[in-house]
């Protein structure tokens, strides 16, 4: 991550916040988790740096979850399950997941596309809401 190197105490200390959970925090979250220990941050300062993250490669958008944007740092192809109910977002194992190669190539040949990468999102009860 040579680019980090140029991180603002700031944004590291966001990054860090980010990067060390896996409940795929929002913004006002991670502002939460902050706040008291920065002073003069302030929400829209964590906004601007997670798309920061998210142009510089180094977290992703798992969607708008009960009306917030969630956020992962963890940036291996790997699937989400959404929690219909209490909207936890937890990430499944690795063997779950398929780059789907003959499932590309038959739509980049069926469309005229090229695709880059995809998600995989399931979404249901968690066991703790069923």
């Amino acid at each position: 991550m040579q680019s980090k190197r140029n991180f603002s105490a700031k944004r590291e200390a966001i990054y860090q916040v980010l990067s060390s959970t896996d409940v795929h925090p929002s913004a006002e979250w991670v502002y939460e988790k902050l706040k008291n220990d920065i002073p003069g941050l302030s929400l829209g300062t964590v906004y601007r740096n997670l798309a920061v993250f998210k142009e510089m490669g180094l977290a992703n958008s798992v969607g708008i979850i009960n009306g917030q944007e969630r956020f992962d740092a963890n940036m291996t192809k790997h699937p989400h399950f959404i929690c219909k109910r209490c909207f936890r977002i937890m990430d499944l194992p690795k063997g779950y997941y398929s780059t789907g190669k003959n499932l590309y190539d038959l739509i980049e040949r069926d469309c005229g596309i090229k695709i880059e990468m995809h998600t995989t999102t399931f979404y249901g009860l968690c066991t703790m809401c069923s």
